[in-house]
């Protein structure tokens, strides 16, 4: 392995064809440009299998390492993105992503923009910004029965659909509200967007460093979103009101993707990671202009910043 050889990792959903298809353009517009495209060994059968000439692929931790990589490219939605992260937590790679989804949020570039963004990584014309992620855990009494992480957010859901979940919220460990619900979302300003933004939820601009924290159909008098500082902590304890199936109540998801079940007595505790995931930008425009493309937010009748602004 050369030191003057270059590593880009290729992250796709190797199931779908409209991602497969870009994978393919990537790893060809990289090889042809000399670098190494690197695949996860799934993802390398699916290419194989629709790309049989495309050869001097590289398969992640077989060939190459982690610590190896220079940048990853992630081609679809937003959940692309997510496993991506989880992928490549810990490491010093940042992640860019190319949206075939819907909003896709988290990406970058558009699908028909891949020629020019290769090439701008190839050239790595492109800055690193760093995202808050949380630390979650779950104890049972004093004994830590979980842990995990979240980029977006960390949920804690009711198990049954016709039984409400049973909560009490704290903040700093200190006891703030108790009441029925849906479930209770504890977010960072990159997920603020995602499920937080869903339930209603204040959209956090990502250079804001705070937690928040929304509680989902509450019957409750004060059932508000709540922000809090990077320092503090949130906490949800399920309580014991009736008999729930199979002794769990309820269900505690980060970022959608890793899960336990919580039964009564169950205590969640989410904090600040130390380990924030990096995401490579192109286009460091202000994140106003993000929203309103993203969203497609209607902007008729601006006229510009006055000169006294």
């Amino acid at each position: 392995m050369s030191q003057d050889t270059r590593y880009i990792l290729v992250v796709s959903h190797a199931t779908q064809a409209a991602p497969l298809e870009a994978s393919v353009q990537v790893c060809r517009l990289l090889r042809d440009a000399g670098v190494v495209p690197v695949l996860r060994e799934v993802e390398l059968a699916a290419v194989a299998a629709v790309a049989p000439d495309l050869d001097s692929i590289a398969v992640l931790e077989h060939d190459v390492s982690i610590a190896d990589i220079e940048c990853a490219i992630v081609v679809g939605g937003d959940g692309t993105i997510l496993r991506a992260a989880e992928l490549l937590r810990g490491a010093t790679v940042p992640l860019l992503g190319v949206n075939l989804g819907h909003v896709g949020f988290l990406a970058e570039t558009e699908s028909d923009g891949i020629a020019d963004t290769v090439q701008r990584v190839l050239a790595r014309e492109y800055t690193v910004e760093e995202r808050l992620t949380l630390s979650v855990r779950v104890k049972l009494g004093t004994t830590v029965v979980f842990q995990s992480w979240a980029l977006n957010e960390a949920t804690v859901e009711k198990a049954s659909r016709e039984r409400m979940l049973e909560v009490v919220i704290e903040v700093d460990r200190r006891p703030l509200s108790s009441f029925g619900c849906d479930g209770i979302i504890m977010a960072t300003p990159t997920g603020s967007t995602a499920y937080a933004f869903s339930a209603g939820g204040p959209v956090i601009w990502p250079t804001v460093d705070a937690l928040l924290l929304v509680p989902m159909s509450a019957h409750a008098l004060f059932a508000r979103p709540l922000v809090v500082g990077p320092e503090s902590s949130l906490a949800v304890e399920i309580i014991k009101r009736g008999t729930a199936e199979n002794g769990v109540n309820g269900v505690l998801w980060c970022d959608g993707r890793r899960t336990f079940d919580l039964p009564a007595g169950a205590r969640v505790i989410v904090k600040r990671s130390p380990i924030p995931v990096l995401l490579a930008r192109l286009h460091p425009g202000p994140f106003t202009d993000r929203l309103v493309t993203k969203f497609t937010l209607p902007v008729n009748g601006w006229r510009g910043p006055a000169a006294r602004d």
